[in-house]
């Protein structure tokens, strides 16, 4: 059969175009869910819907259904879903809905990106689907940041035992540095150190893996990373391999992914130096205006005219309002 295709904007509630969501990698989900034979897929974590309304499409065209797991869905999705019967919006955290629900043919994971969520996840679907039932495990975020540094939504709802601190206001995390610094992006929820053990999205999918034979994990180094886990013994195996098998870390991807993280950093870091820059020149401007609403200023105007020319104080300026004022100008 030949894939669906279906228009979208990538870019539609990402205004600074870092390529955040998973739509990005709609594409080769599309040609996975062909090869799969796909009828059912279930979304965790489906935000404003941007992927989802590529979902709906397909679902459209091909008779599918899908389902769309998240708790707090943001008006765009729940308008969506008031729009197409074929979506069923879940109201519920994955792990309150993953027991639930029945399995599907296309799980796709781009939820809550740490450790402990991710693992739980993966362990609700894993006792259900020991073998070649299991579906085709799609995932997002496996690569920088969060596929080896923790992202908390509610870091309440995460033990405490897998839980990491958290960068916090006023801090960040770049590429390359492991900790955080001050011109880093604002990721204030994600742990403050990167690496180590139950630590980031991808960390939790090769745990899974390592715990189960014959299951295999694809990872496409681009857009924060795309990941797929099958069962090797699945009859469509050979057919999703075929299409995932030239992305499989795949070199000249990873370069330009961080080549474009790289980018989206630095100009970050640049855009919080103005934005500093730009108070910094607010508060100036508002002492300046105090300063020519001040009548103790009038005063000491009119004394350094005076002093001026009565040759006191020789080589000093003399300072006024109107130079205030063209400062304030310029």
């Amino acid at each position: 059969m030949e894939t669906v295709r279906t228009e979208f904007d990538p870019y539609l509630h990402d205004p600074l175009h870092w390529g955040a969501s998973m739509v990005h990698h709609a594409d080769l989900m599309l040609r996975c869910f062909d090869a799969v034979g796909a009828r059912s897929v279930v979304e965790v974590g489906a935000y404003a819907g941007d992927l989802t309304r590529v979902l709906v499409d397909w679902a459209g065209q091909t008779g599918a259904r899908v389902q769309a797991v998240d708790p707090v869905p943001q008006p765009a999705l729940v308008e969506l879903a008031e729009k197409h019967d074929g979506l069923e919006l879940i109201r519920e955290t994955s792990l309150e809905a993953l027991p639930k629900l029945q399995l599907p043919d296309a799980l796709i994971i781009d939820g809550d990106h740490n450790y402990y969520t991710v693992s739980e996840e993966l362990r609700l679907v894993g006792e259900r689907a020991s073998g070649t039932e299991l579906p085709l495990l799609l995932f997002h975020d496996v690569c920088w940041p969060h596929g080896r540094r923790d992202d908390y939504y509610a870091p309440e709802q995460v033990p405490a035992d897998y839980r990491h601190p958290i960068v916090g206001d006023g801090a960040g995390i770049f590429p390359g540095d492991p900790g955080v610094r001050p011109d880093g992006l604002p990721y204030v929820k994600s742990a403050a150190h990167e690496g180590g053990p139950r630590n980031g999205v991808l960390t939790a999918v090769e745990d899974f893996v390592a715990g189960r034979d014959q299951l295999r994990l694809v990872v496409v180094p681009a857009f924060f990373g795309f990941g797929a886990v099958w069962h090797l013994d699945a009859p469509w195996s050979e057919g999703v391999a075929q299409v995932l098998d030239p992305f499989d870390q795949n070199p000249m991807l990873a370069r330009l992914e961080a080549n474009r993280i790289e980018h989206i950093a630095q100009e970050q870091g640049l855009q919080a130096k103005l934005w500093k820059a730009d108070e910094r020149q607010q508060r100036y401007r508002a002492l300046l205006t105090r300063m020519l609403e001040s009548r103790a200023f009038l005063i000491a105007e009119r004394l350094s005219a005076l002093r001026m020319r009565a040759g006191i104080a020789p080589g000093s300026a003399e300072v006024s309002r109107e130079q205030i004022r063209r400062v304030m100008a310029d």
